[in-house]
C-alpha cells in the first residue's frame, strides 16, 4: 500500500526552551511529507493551483506518545484517504528508529483560491483511478469544539507578514505557537503536549488582532483565538506531567 516516507533531522531551531520538539516543528514536518506526497500523487500545488483550486486545513488531530528531543531523526509516514464529498482525509505516523512515537490525522478542504469558497472533491478527484488505503493513523472522527463560553484571556496578536503563506492567511502551523503562547514557560516547563485537536473556523488576515481566551480542566485546555467577537481557531490540549 502506498506510503510517503521521508526523514528528518530535528534540529536547534525546531526544539523550545526544554529541548523538546515544538508543536509547531511537528505540525511543519508533517504538513512538508503531505505536501511532498500530494506532488508525487499528481495533486500537489504545482497541479492544482494553475486550475485555481488550493487545499486548506480544517483540523489536526495530533497524539504525541513521549516527548521528542533534540537531535532525534524522525522518519514520517504518511498516506492519504479516498477523498469523499468536500472533505480528504490523510493520516500520518511518525517513527523515531523503531518506536512509534506520534500518530496524527488531518482534513482538509479543496477551495476556489478567488473566494476561498469550499469546493466538492469532484472538483479535481472525478473519476480519480488512483489507488488509496483504508488504513487510518488512528481512528479518530470527533472534529468538533464547542465555543469557549467561559475563559480568561492570556495573549494577543497583530497579524503580521511573517505570519502569512502563499493563500495570503495565516499558516495553519503558526496557530500551534500562538495558542501555546497563552500558557507561561513556568506553566510549560512541568509538561509536555500529550494530544491536540485543531479546529480552524475563518482565516486570519494582515492587521487583525487575535485575542486568545483559555479555559483549564486538570491538564486539559481549552483555547479560542478570536478577533473581536467572531472565533477563528479553537484548539483542545491534553498535556502530560515531566
Amino acid at each position: 500500500m502506498y506510503r510517503n516516507i521521508r526523514d528528518y533531522d530535528i534540529r536547534y531551531t525546531d526544539v523550545d526552551f526544554k529541548d523538546e520538539l515544538k508543536l509547531s516543528s511537528l505540525m511543519s514536518v508533517l504538513e512538508e511529507s503531505a505536501c511532498l506526497s500530494a506532488d508525487e500523487l499528481g495533486f500537489g500545488y504545482d497541479d492544482i493551483a494553475p486550475r485555481g483550486i488550493g487545499f486548506i486545513l480544517a483540523n489536526w488531530y495530533i497524539e504525541i506518545y513521549r516527548p521528542i528531543k533534540l537531535k532525534e531523526k524522525l522518519t514520517v509516514h504518511t498516506w492519504p484517504i479516498k477523498p469523499k464529498n468536500t472533505i480528504f482525509l490523510r493520516e500520518f505516523e511518525v517513527y523515531s528508529g523503531d518506536e512509534k512515537v506520534c500518530v496524527a490525522t488531518t482534513r482538509w478542504c479543496m477551495v476556489d483560491l478567488k473566494t476561498f469558497a469550499i469546493l466538492p472533491t469532484s472538483a479535481f478527484f472525478e473519476g480519480d483511478t488512483r489507488e488509496y488505503n483504508d488504513f487510518r493513523a488512528i481512528d479518530y472522527n470527533s472534529w468538533r469544539i464547542a465555543p469557549l463560553k467561559v475563559g480568561e484571556k492570556k495573549y494577543e496578536k497583530i497579524v503580521s507578514a511573517s505570519d502569512y503563506d502563499h493563500y495570503f492567511h495565516v499558516n495553519n502551523t503558526k496557530y500551534a505557537d500562538l495558542c501555546l503562547d497563552t500558557f507561561s514557560v513556568d506553566e510549560l516547563g512541568t509538561r509536555s503536549v500529550k494530544n491536540v485537536l485543531i479546529t480552524y473556523v475563518k482565516q486570519c488576515k494582515y492587521g487583525e488582532k487575535l485575542e486568545f481566551f483559555r479555559a483549564d480542566d486538570g491538564d486539559v485546555s481549552l483555547i479560542e483565538g478570536r478577533v473581536g467577537d467572531e472565533a477563528r481557531v479553537r484548539i483542545k490540549v491534553e498535556f502530560r506531567r515531566i
